[in-house]
């Protein structure tokens, strides 16, 4: 009996469909093994952020700092004594855990063992920007949850003491551009911070440990002396896009251009030529007619983000609690 020989050409499509299937996302990963996943998630967000307006931002927050440190695979969410990741000091003020995990819960109980706590992760903050009337877009879906958290990992955090280049380099590090880190330090434009984040940018802020950022706005500086005085709760929140902190929308990089950046991160982009322009190309007169569009730039970046060392195929594992490894 003859042997059947596969062309050449059939056998290296098969190879990279195969090849695709074990180390891309894509959208709808979950159509035909849970398909009511992305309602399911979307509904708990809902009723996350009708609870507390804030919630938006957490989650927006949480999906950043998931993806940063070892890529987007739920290393954050896990729960391993002293070593957990998320004990990082750069990982300070993070939340949202609690939501995710009543996500997850919710969509076991209709599919178990099929959607990872990272995809829930990225759906979720996607759901939450578009709940603070930020844009809508899909979200690829198949990453695996990652087997390692450690704090050590969380070392080299994006911090909002850095300078403009030390961010830009972090940023680097990721495969991220000077665009990505303008755009998802807008994200800043929901969402507040504490005083403890302030207390260098108003009171110790040159050299010699004294003074205050010269490149806060001399009208936004008393205002958060007041709301964050020497020796004052480092734990109160005040507005990091003062103004407009319930919306998603453009203003926080007005705030930026201007001098009113709360966070010294945020003014940071007014430091560099490159950031500086990516920041003006949004509030040019043609800009309305021949864009870039702030908002479309700002979804390509989070998807740029979401992509970030993933796990895939049979990379990593799908956890059956978003806070426990499974047993093995």
């Amino acid at each position: 009996m003859a042997k059947f020989l596969m062309p050449l050409s059939l056998l290296l499509l098969l190879m990279s469909f195969a090849a695709m299937s074990e180390g891309q996302l894509g959208f709808g990963f979950y159509s035909q093994t849970c398909p009511s996943a992305e309602s399911i998630v979307r509904s708990v967000v809902s009723d996350a952020v009708r609870a507390s307006a804030n919630a938006a931002a957490v989650l927006l927050r949480l999906h950043f700092h998931d993806c940063y440190v070892d890529g987007c695979d739920g290393s954050i969410l896990i729960d391993n004594g002293p070593r957990s990741e998320k004990l990082a000091f750069g990982h300070q003020g993070v939340g949202g855990f609690e939501i995710i995990e009543r996500a997850k819960q919710a969509v076991e109980a209709e599919c178990p063992g099929v959607v990872s706590c990272a995809d829930i992760v990225a759906m979720a903050a996607r759901d939450a920007i578009v709940l603070a009337n930020g844009p809508e877009y899909e979200v690829e879906t198949g990453r695996r949850d990652g087997r390692v958290s450690e704090i050590s990992h969380a070392d080299d955090l994006p911090d909002v003491g850095d300078s403009v280049q030390v961010l830009k380099d972090k940023f680097a590090q990721k495969g991220m551009t000077d665009k990505d880190l303008v755009l998802l330090s807008a994200a800043h434009t929901i969402g507040t911070t504490a005083c403890f984040f302030m207390t260098k940018r108003l009171y110790n802020f040159s050299p010699g440990g004294s003074g205050s950022d010269p490149d806060i706005s001399p009208a936004l500086l008393p205002e958060l002396k007041s709301q964050c005085p020497p020796n004052g709760d480092v734990s109160t929140r005040l507005a990091i896009d003062r103004g407009s902190q319930q919306s998603f929308d453009i203003h926080i990089l007005q705030n930026i251009r201007n001098g009113f950046a709360v966070l010294a991160s945020d003014a940071r982009l007014n430091d560099d030529a490159s950031t500086r322009a990516v920041m003006d190309s949004y509030f040019s007169p043609l800009t309305p007619i021949f864009g870039p569009s702030f908002q479309d730039d700002f979804v390509n970046s989070m998807v740029r983000m979401g992509q970030i060392g993933v796990k895939s195929g049979s990379q990593g594992e799908i956890r059956r609690v978003c806070s426990s490894f499974n047993s093995r």
